[in-house]
């Protein structure tokens, strides 16, 4: 019982709007959908990360760029475990992304979470999806070239 109110209390807090730092909201069951209708009608990138990804790492600071150029709404996810999360918020303020919306994993069946996300997708990173303002989703794994992000972004508006 007490797991079922502390896990309804931190869907109710992922709901609450960013906060302007790092401090990555948990990323739990149904979190997808949240996020989704958070940024329903609005060109989305959602993009996901870990810490243990070189890749994902080394891209950090063109996300900071795509985030301040863009003119849509960038998400980071990490799906670096809880207990990470200090590292996660250094590494953020570290790139410049304290600004930027960010959850992190928070559910150890992390496969659900991922099957909510991308029926696919088996947790290769990294991984961006664009959401455009009708909801169509395009997914892109692997690390994304500055000249890929720009015309994908185009197509989107």
């Amino acid at each position: 019982m007490l797991n079922r109110v502390v896990a309804a209390i931190l869907v109710l807090l992922s709901m609450a709007p960013a906060a302007a730092s790092a401090d990555p909201r948990p990323f739990l069951r149904g979190s997808w959908q949240t996020l989704l209708q958070a940024h329903a009608g609005r060109p989305l990138v959602v993009h996901f990360w870990s810490l243990t990804c070189a890749p994902c790492l080394a891209e950090l600071p063109q996300w900071r760029e795509t985030a301040r150029n863009a003119g849509m709404d960038v998400v980071l996810v990490t799906t670096d475990p809880p207990e990470d999360t200090p590292k996660v918020e250094r590494t953020l303020k570290r790139a410049g992304l304290d600004k930027v919306e960010s959850w992190g994993f928070a559910d150890s069946f992390v496969e659900k979470l991922r099957f909510e996300i991308d029926r696919e997708w088996r947790g290769e990173l990294p991984l961006t999806i664009l959401v455009s303002a009708s909801g169509k989703r395009e997914s892109r794994t692997g690390t994304l070239s500055r000249q890929d992000i720009e015309s994908w972004l185009a197509q989107a508006r």
